[in-house]
């Protein structure tokens, strides 16, 4: 086993995606992903819990960029210009990881375990949007509405972002569906 390779971390989630999109999620097994990524079991399970945290092992980092992007807005910031900041700085982050975006949107598509597991995540950086919003005194049904809503905007310009044949730029979506959103209520 080739332990002394670098980048273990990529080559597991780079093997699992493989192997996902070959075999299906549920028909993949660990030892399977250790040994298409040349390492060991044992090292699987230094990075991950089970096979289903290489597909969300970055939620946490992704939560404390938005957390951080919306916290540094000014305080003269309205509660939705706060959250378009925390929405692209992800945007920024996830657009150079298209293609592992788009394996991992396929896979998750696929199970509704891991549908499951997105939704869990998508409320989890709503819940934390809306704590820092109430942090910086917004009040709490406008936290928690405006964090579901520009969690919902960045889900949608995800989806097409993963799923057009010819995508923008995921920042340029998340910016897009912010105006649509702007647009619905302002009607």
């Amino acid at each position: 086993m080739g332990r002394w390779k670098p980048d273990g971390l990529g080559r597991l989630e780079d093997a699992a995606l493989a192997l996902f999109g070959e075999r299906g999620y549920e028909n993949t097994t660990v030892a399977q992903i250790a040994a298409r990524a040349g390492l060991t079991e044992r090292t699987f399970f230094r990075y991950f819990a089970d096979k289903r945290e290489v597909l969300f092992w970055g939620s946490r980092t992704l939560q404390e960029l938005m957390v951080n992007a919306l916290i540094n807005e000014p305080q003269s910031a309205a509660p939705l210009e706060a959250v378009a900041a925390a929405l692209d700085a992800a945007g920024t982050a996830l657009q150079g990881r298209f293609e592992i975006a788009r394996r991992r949107h396929t896979v998750i598509a696929a199970s509704a375990e891991l549908r499951e597991r997105e939704l869990i995540k998508l409320a989890s950086l709503a819940a934390a949007l809306a704590d820092a919003l109430r942090r910086r005194g917004t009040s709490g049904a406008t936290a928690t509405l405006t964090a579901e809503a520009g969690i919902a905007v960045f889900r949608v310009a995800f989806e097409r972002w993963v799923t057009e044949t010819a995508p923008k730029e995921l920042p340029s979506l998340i910016r897009e569906s912010l105006e649509e959103l702007r647009g619905v209520t302002a009607r």
